[in-house]
């Protein structure tokens, strides 16, 4: 029985493969259908648990800036039909995009990225996660390491529990390095596309580094170092750059103001 299982499991994952927008390759066992209700029933736990600003300006700025990104989200099988943005009242400094088209951000976030294009590079990184399929990558491993044997013999089916569970996925883990350097570009991508400045995305990450103090060491962290963040988002800037300057010849100006 055991050696039948295996062979079974690997076909169960070979089938469950997908390819990110840059050629990585993911496991995919929950539909885009299944990642959508995760997607919602995390954002509305997290806003029954935090309480959203009642600061206008901050919400009108965070509104302005994510609505002129989500405008030029290319259309896919994972493009959300609409997006809602919140901007919860937290210290954190921290924001996220969650299938279903959720996007929320924590005012502390807005101490760090005070213009309106270097809260464009979180929030094109936030969104170019859900965009690359990583949401989706990362709820399929830990159901995989936590279901084991049960969750791949039913091939496409899944535990009773799992949206509630895969909520928690969505929210609680970290995503992998190579998502976060993907969902850098990819971010800067997307910002140049809808008229930010991607050269602030540099900008972000050197303020987000001050703030940092003793991060941990990068081969001990899920997180690319900010060094290593940096650099990769200077080689990708040439790229950019051109479309940014097509995205404000085409009237894309966004004017929303700073935190």
């Amino acid at each position: 029985m055991k050696h039948r299982f295996l062979p079974l499991c690997a076909l169960v994952i070979l089938a469950a493969c997908a390819v990110s927008p840059t050629g990585r390759h993911q496991l995919r066992l929950v539909s885009d259908t299944e990642m959508s209700q995760m997607g919602v029933t995390a954002f509305q736990q997290l806003k029954e648990k935090t309480p959203v600003t009642k600061d206008t300006r901050e919400s009108a700025f965070v509104q302005c800036v994510a609505h002129a990104l989500t405008a030029q989200v290319p259309s896919s099988a994972l493009t959300p039909a609409s997006w809602e943005v919140q901007v919860f009242d937290s210290k954190e400094i921290n924001a996220f995009a969650l299938p279903g088209g959720k996007i929320g951000v924590y005012t502390g976030l807005l101490k760090v990225a005070t213009t309106q294009d270097q809260l464009a590079a979180v929030i094109g990184h936030e969104i170019s996660h859900v965009l690359a399929g990583h949401s989706a990558s990362r709820v399929s491993n830990q159901m995989a390491a936590q279901f084991g044997g049960a969750l791949i013999s039913a091939g496409t089916g899944l535990p009773p529990d799992a949206i509630g569970a895969g909520a928690q996925y969505l929210v609680l883990l970290p995503f992998s390095r190579g998502d976060e350097s993907e969902a850098d570009i990819l971010g800067m991508d997307l910002m140049a596309r809808a008229g930010f400045d991607p050269a602030q995305a540099i900008a972000l990450w050197q303020n987000m580094s001050k703030q940092a103090g003793q991060a941990p060491p990068e081969l001990l962290s899920t997180h690319p170092s900010n060094t290593t963040r940096i650099a990769d988002l200077q080689k990708n800037l040439p790229r950019d750059l051109p479309v940014y300057q097509q995205a404000r010849g085409a009237g894309r100006k966004p004017n929303c103001g700073s935190a």
